[in-house]
């Protein structure tokens, strides 16, 4: 598959669901290398990716749904700001109600919800999932520099015919992961990532997120 450098990145979406074909190997870390090519201030290349698959990622899954179904949580002040504005807001809500309208689940089916939410601790089904981590000394240049790096993963994964979700969920559940994966303590784990191929058969891989208008976040001046 060769796609131009605009075609990966106009194609790429977030899925959330994928079949069990596996991804080889080598693909996996022909990826990894080439998005390790991101830019980092003065170059100190932050990032920290454990690549998990079979029964290390089922084990992780495991873990991470039994707490989720015990309501083990914890929140998300670390990633999502404490208060949502606009047009941040809507923007938010219109992707949530998008997707439930596509799955049927109607405001109210809180059970319903859930399920859906619980997919994302199983990297929906994606026969690989990554956790990304980051010293815990590195402050907004880090994660602006770890961001640069899932990009170029997102959109390299396109390249080899590929799909990606990146998943702040798992960061409700941090505390399980670094225990499970036994993490060192200075590692802050920052997100998720499942890769694999796209199941075109699952309605939820329909969803087509909408772009604001230049006019809405660029200012020309001269």
């Amino acid at each position: 598959m060769s796609l131009t450098a605009t075609e990966a990145i106009t194609t790429r979406r977030s899925i959330r669901a994928f079949t069990n074909e596996p991804v080889p190997q080598d693909v996996i870390e022909k990826i990894l290398t080439d998005a390790a090519r991101a830019p980092s201030g003065t170059n100190i290349q932050p990032w920290h990716v454990i690549v998990l698959q079979g029964d290390a990622k089922n084990d992780l899954v495991d873990a991470v749904q039994a707490a989720f179904d015990s309501g083990d949580s914890k929140s998300q002040d670390e990633y999502y700001p404490s208060e949502f504005v606009e047009p941040y807001l809507a923007r938010r809500r219109k992707i949530g109600w998008d997707m439930y309208g596509l799955l049927g689940i109607e405001r109210g089916e809180y059970d319903k919800m859930a399920a859906q939410a619980r997919k994302n601790y199983e990297f929906f089904g994606a026969p690989v999932g990554m956790i990304f981590t980051l010293h815990e000394t590195m402050r907004s240049g880090g994660w602006m520099d770890l961001g640069l790096f899932l990009g170029n993963i997102m959109t390299l994964a396109r390249e080899h015919g590929l799909h990606t979700c990146p998943q702040a969920a798992w960061q409700e559940f941090g505390h399980i992961v670094h225990e499970h994966l036994d993490l060192p303590a200075e590692q802050a784990m920052i997100v998720g990532l499942a890769l694999g191929y796209e199941d075109t058969d699952a309605i939820v891989n329909t969803l087509t997120t909408e772009r604001a208008p230049l006019s809405e976040f660029v200012e020309f001046r001269s």
